[in-house]
């Protein structure tokens, strides 16, 4: 479990609420493990963290032992009306730390590739993490079908009901459940392909600022992207880092590690446009939630018509890949729903506070867990980032 997480949900919101007399054994952890919340006390710098050698493993792991240790004796001592109180703490700490775990595959990605040796982190065919060298053999690919041509599936003009049901768990951000209206509009019936986006690059995407968003346009050039993160050229062919190894691109699996400009500046370049978070959510509303999860351990995105994978990847009307395998970025702004406030005091800080120059992404990746993800589900980064597996879907107005 990520030390953050765990520290600051269990120990800030749990042990300490209901365990008055309890004392941190390292009372600087609550200072070094604060990874946002102002209402939680001061923090470390953020853009030194990462260069934090101690706590070592074993001190962090014990740390962890003390206070499971405390939320055992307090579930063991509590009556009905105490575990009724902690209860939603509790499964709001769960959750989040489903998130860390999501955080920590990608990051040991990022890791990974600033490494030369361009080492293996999934076992040869097997999904086992080993964190192999370069030398290790690498998951060999299964064969890959040819991509079905892609296909616009139509929905008329509704008025829907957005947000969350309030029934089972839920984020914050995610409710209140409203009414919107959405108008007739197509969603692609799949993800975007590598080779999809490689006919953009090959167009001189990169390079023509007539489609590209203004501050868009400008990091493309103060960053200098020419493709998608983790992308490489080597004897005039594209090669991208996976946690399988460092291997040429395959066209038909779709592209990811994309920025919310590059999605745009496709969608621009290619006559559509991105979904909007409520129409892609309208479109995603009954379908059963399987696709390609960190579950099935491809730590990968799988082309549509992969093969190995859980099967049911669309619905009656053709669409696929709904969930996993990438988060689709949408092209609306991670806002508050109308009626929306958030709870008082620092966790309140969970959702809320981010709402602002960030965008909504859907749909949960081949580095969510399956049981993480819902249709209501409301993920957020800023536009620029590319470092989790973020991908396209297009939309066109009719």
């Amino acid at each position: 479990m990520a030390p953050r997480a765990y520290e600051l949900v269990l120990r800030t919101f749990v042990v300490k609420v209901w365990m008055p007399r309890y004392r941190s054994e390292v009372p600087q952890y609550a200072y070094l493990f604060n990874s946002y919340y102002n209402a939680a006390g001061d923090m470390h710098r953020r853009d030194l963290r990462g260069l934090i050698s101690r706590p070592t493993v074993r001190e962090t792991y014990r740390f962890r032992e003390s206070i499971d240790d405390c939320v055992v004796k307090l579930l063991e001592g509590a009556d009905e009306a105490l575990f009724e109180e902690m209860e939603p703490v509790l499964t709001l700490g769960l959750h989040h730390e489903q998130q860390h775990q999501e955080l920590l595959v990608t990051d040991i990605k990022h890791v990974l590739a600033q490494n030369p040796l361009h080492p293996v982190f999934a076992g040869a065919g097997t999904g086992d993490p080993g964190l192999e060298g370069s030398n290790a053999k690498q998951r060999p690919e299964s064969p890959t079908p040819a991509t079905t041509p892609q296909r616009f599936v139509e929905f008329e003009e509704e008025i829907v009901s957005i947000g969350h049901d309030g029934k089972g768990f839920s984020y914050d951000n995610e409710g209140p459940r409203h009414r919107a209206l959405v108008p007739a509009c197509s969603l692609s019936n799949r993800l975007i392909t590598n080779g999809e986006y490689l006919a953009f690059m090959e167009a001189g995407g990169y390079t023509r600022p007539e489609f590209w968003l203004s501050l868009g346009w400008t990091t493309v050039n103060e960053q200098r992207w020419q493709a998608p993160l983790y992308w490489v050229q080597r004897d005039g062919a594209w090669w991208n880092f996976t946690l399988s190894g460092f291997r040429r691109v395959n066209e038909s699996e779709p592209v990811t590690h994309i920025s919310y400009f590059e999605a745009d500046a496709y969608a621009n370049w290619d006559g559509a446009r991105l979904p909007t978070e409520f129409e892609w959510e309208r479109a995603a509303s009954g379908l059963p939630i399987e696709g390609n999860f960190v579950d099935d351990q491809r730590f990968h995105p799988a082309p549509a018509n992969g093969d190995g994978l859980p099967s049911g990847r669309h619905d009656a009307s053709g669409l696929q890949q709904i969930y996993g395998d990438v988060w689709e970025w949408t092209r609306s702004a991670y806002l508050p729903y109308p009626g929306y406030r958030a709870v008082p005091g620092a966790l309140g800080e969970y959702n809320g506070k981010f709402m602002c120059n960030q965008m909504v992404l859907r749909g949960g990746s081949c580095a969510t867990s399956r049981n993480h993800i819902r249709a209501t589900y409301r993920n957020f980064f800023q536009p620029e980032k590319r470092w989790q597996f973020t991908g396209i879907r297009l939309a066109r107005d009719l």
